[in-house]
């Protein structure tokens, strides 16, 4: 082919004539271990205000994936259009080979390969051009990619089974890939404890299950333990990820392991207990297991004082696999750091980690908002009065009590009254219905909540009970209704309120608002939390979540390194809108591992004075979005700043905007960047169109009406030099235009709509009427150049 033809093709014409022949011609399979436009993220969501949008133009999409066998990559190629260099997708492909941890990248723009391969010696380089016909074949990419791992031959039965499979076509994300296959490797060279560190919604249970499926194919797990201290982690692993193992699995119940299943799930108080009679671990020989998973292994089972090392140390011989949101543990208690790091004391450094900041940046975790809120009585402290009685007309202990002992040791009923408005006022302005966990001392506390939302929120309560529930382990009536809770096509319950019930393992999707009034003291309890927000449901609308912090919470435990930054700052008054802009410690509550919350502890002995007042001092929001950066901006500032970088003026705007063809491309690359333009118009005008709002929003150019527009070309009698005809179409579509702005006309569509279907077909309005496609194409650019001539002038 002619060069400067070969210029003159697209990118991916590039890949069907040069790149895609090559590499089949270097022995690879098409079908089995080439993947086109294999996509790796789906792009970050962005928020501004209560608008959240995919940034898709951010999205990483490798244009080929390599594999030796399915969910094994070994190579990445990028493809550039001919006017581009051999190596200008470089720096792209290394980016990508470095998400999958592989070795080899290629970069090619239809004349020949780069080529990176990190494992290159001296005299060798690391990058260099190959010739088009000298693609490398699979064989040479295996073998980079099991040195790059340090996989020996004998392992390749072990880290080569294939990932399980179904009719839904579910697979597993790049680094739940990455994770597995890590995994598997470390168990192929023996490796006794390997710890995965996943944020908390990146599906850890699914990648358990892929794990321990790959290694029974293997022979390396025929009998599998699944531990897990929640009874309902246990539920919703054996109804959901782990459903395929079928009848070859069981729930560990009425303390008896039978010896005839393969993959057991059990509660550590299922195994073991005070008594030697309770520890029923111990009726299997220590052999039995050849694999433990141990689910939020941050929870105890991995302590040195824990109740349930002793399940671990007698299944010593067992490989032990972590599973946990925390890999470190530092607890800030009178400014001592205790017991740090006891995950990777135990199991070691992670085999991998997959961060929250990671997880949004990605686009597969939700950012979200955090609303700071101090309270004066948690800020001042209060002091009774002497002599002052609590509710019982027992006196007070004179001393200061502060935020710690509220709901602790000392209620005040209107502080909690004023945080149940504080919250309604949000979901009034925000929407009533989005559901939201409110995070307690203790159960007592929880439905002291209750109570006082059921009062703020009549009207919705009236509609159904529902609306606000106590889900705590002590209440069946609460429990009874998680599964509504968690069901993004059930309405009720909207809000519930608990201590503990909620914090870890509930695969609460649909959950927008958390609020924290517990005093949280262990940062893995934190994260669980927190966690249970950071799932996306597009079905629900729920691309992010919002954090309110009535304990400092969200100070107490920034970890900048795992879960980035919130982003936006607001300090509203009492009156200002509801949304934003855009001593002792107790003993830690995640000590506690019993499956149904916390009825079971000693209750609290309270003071109660309702007499005492308390207000709102200070708010300030922050809202975390891509890289952990702090976003002060407005929708309209974010827009003109995303504008202004593709387009530094208004002349270069309107260069491109006239000598683009269809208009509706370049609305359609600003909003893959996160610029809606209905937004723009809910807030400059509805009757104003594209390139009006961008103009207003980006440069400060008054705005014309679309009527104005269309008025002002009437006036300038421009289709005199048209047949009676060709003006009567014209002028149909001149009010199109003012009606639905200029993608309406620029649709070949509009010519089969009233009233052009009485004028003729579109064949023959633009054949007959205008002379042919040609004649038709260029009326509709002098009429749009026409709509926008003062601009140009």
């Amino acid at each position: 082919m002619d060069s400067k033809d070969k210029k003159e093709l697209s990118e991916t014409d590039i890949c069907d004539l040069f790149i895609t022949p090559a590499i089949k011609k270097a022995g690879w399979d098409q079908l089995k271990q080439v993947r086109r436009e294999f996509r790796l993220t789906p792009g970050p969501i962005g928020v501004r205000g209560d608008l959240s949008f995919r940034r898709k133009h951010k999205s990483k999409i490798a244009d080929y994936a390599l594999f030796w066998k399915p969910g094994v990559p070994i190579g990445i190629v990028e493809a550039k259009n001919n006017k581009k260099k051999v190596s200008e997708g470089m720096q792209q492909a290394l980016s990508y080979a470095a998400t999958l941890e592989v070795p080899s990248a290629f970069s090619s723009n239809g004349d020949a390969f780069e080529s990176s391969n990190l494992l290159a010696e001296p005299p060798e380089d690391v990058q260099i051009e190959i010739p088009l016909d000298q693609f490398p074949p699979p064989e040479l990419l295996w073998l980079r990619y099991k040195q790059f791992h340090n996989i020996a031959d004998e392992m390749e039965d072990v880290v080569l089974q294939p990932f399980h499979t179904d009719s839904s076509g579910k697979e597993p994300r790049y680094y739940q890939i990455d994770a597995i296959n890590r995994t598997v490797e470390a168990v192929a060279k023996g490796q006794p404890k390997i710890l995965l560190v996943m944020a908390t919604g990146t599906g850890k249970t699914y990648t358990a299950f892929q794990i321990i499926y790959r290694l029974r194919k293997a022979g390396k797990a025929n009998k599998v333990l699944f531990l897990a201290d929640r009874n309902i982690l246990v539920d919703q692993t054996l109804m959901n990820d782990f459903k395929p193992f079928g009848s070859t699995m069981c729930k560990i119940k009425n303390r008896k392991i039978d010896p005839s299943y393969d993959v057991y799930l059990g509660l550590y108080q299922a195994l073991t207990g005070p008594e030697e009679s309770d520890k029923i671990f111990k009726t299997v020989s220590p052999d039995f297991f050849d694999l433990i998973v141990i689910d939020e292994c941050h929870r105890g089972s991995a302590k040195d004082d824990s109740n349930w090392r002793e399940i671990l140390q007698y299944f010593d011989s067992a490989t032990q696999i972590g599973l946990t949101a925390t890999p470190k543990e530092i607890k800030p208690v009178d400014g001592e750091i205790i017991n740090p790091e006891y995950n990777i004391k135990y199991f070691g450094e992670p085999v991998y980690k997959y961060s929250l900041k990671q997880g949004i940046d990605d686009g597969f975790l939700a950012p979200y908002k955090v609303i700071k809120i101090d309270i004066d009585r948690d800020i001042s402290g209060w002091s009774p009065a002497a002599g002052m009685t609590d509710d019982l007309g027992s006196e007070i202990e004179g001393r200061v009590y502060n935020q710690q002992d509220f709901d602790r040791t000392l209620v005040l009923n209107q502080r909690t009254k004023l945080i149940a408005k504080r919250v309604m006022k949000y979901l009034r302005a925000y929407d009533p219905y989005a559901k939201t966990i409110i995070f307690c001392e203790d159960i007592e506390h929880a439905e002291r909540m209750r109570k006082a939302i059921t009062n703020e929120a009549r009207e919705f309560v009236r509609e159904d009970i529902r609306y606000v529930m106590r889900i705590t382990g002590d209440s069946v009536e609460g429990k009874a209704e998680l599964d509504n809770f968690i069901d993004s096509e059930s309405r009720y319950p909207v809000i519930a309120t608990t201590s503990e019930l909620l914090s870890t393992g509930v695969d609460a999707k649909t959950c927008k608002l958390i609020v924290l009034d517990k005093s949280i003291k262990a940062m893995s309890s934190f994260k669980q939390i927190i966690g249970r927000g950071t799932r996306i449901d597009e079905e629900y609308n729920k691309f992010y979540f919002t954090i309110m912090d009535f304990k400092k919470a969200t100070e107490l435990f920034y970890d900048a390194d795992f879960d980035g930054e919130p982003v936006i700052i607001y300090e509203p008054t009492d009156d200002d809108d509801p949304l934003p802009p855009d001593p002792d410690p107790e003993p830690e509550d995640d000590e506690y591992i019993d499956d149904g919350d916390d009825e079971d502890k000693e209750p609290r002995i309270k003071t109660y004075a309702s007499s005492v007042s308390a207000r709102i001092i200070s708010e300030r929001l922050l809202v975390r979005e891509e890289g952990g950066v702090f976003i002060t901006e407005s929708y309209r500032d974010y827009s003109k700043r995303t504008i202004t970088e593709d387009y530094s003026s208004l002349d270069d705007f309107l260069k491109s905007w006239n000598s683009t063809k269809k208009k509706k491309a370049i609305i359609d690359e600003l909003e893959k960047k996160g610029i809606l333009i209905e937004q723009l118009a809910h807030e400059v005008g509805k009757e104003f169109e594209y390139f009006d709002l961008i103009c207003h929003v980006a440069y400060d150019q008054p705005p014309l009406t679309r009527k104005e527009r269309a008025q002002n070309v009437k006036k300038r009698n421009y289709f005199a030099k048209y047949s009676e005809q060709a003006k009567e179409v014209l002028n149909a579509l001149l009010d199109k235009y003012q009606d639905e702005g200029v993608a309406a006309i620029e649709t070949g569509k509009v010519l089969r709509l009233k009233p052009f279907d009485q004028i003729g077909t579109p064949m023959e309005i633009v054949n007959d009427v205008f002379g042919g496609k040609q004649h038709y194409d260029n009326a509709i650019n002098e009429l749009e150049q026409q709509l926008y001539q003062q601009e140009q002038a």
